[in-house]
């Protein structure tokens, strides 16, 4: 297992946090509606929740 300095932690929780926050950012940017739908899915058999964004 290779050693994780604290330069190479600090860029890893950066790059982290930019992947969760850029759709947030880039669906505010569009103006765009959050609609949520529930679908039923044959495969899984069950209720599922499907989310689009509606410009």
């Amino acid at each position: 297992m290779t050693e994780l300095t604290r330069r190479g932690f600090l860029a890893t929780a950066a790059a982290a946090g930019t992947v969760r926050a850029l759709p947030i950012v880039a669906m505010r940017a569009s103006g765009g509606r959050r609609i949520l739908a529930l679908v039923y899915d044959k495969g899984l058999g069950m209720m599922r929740a499907v989310e689009r964004i509606v410009p």
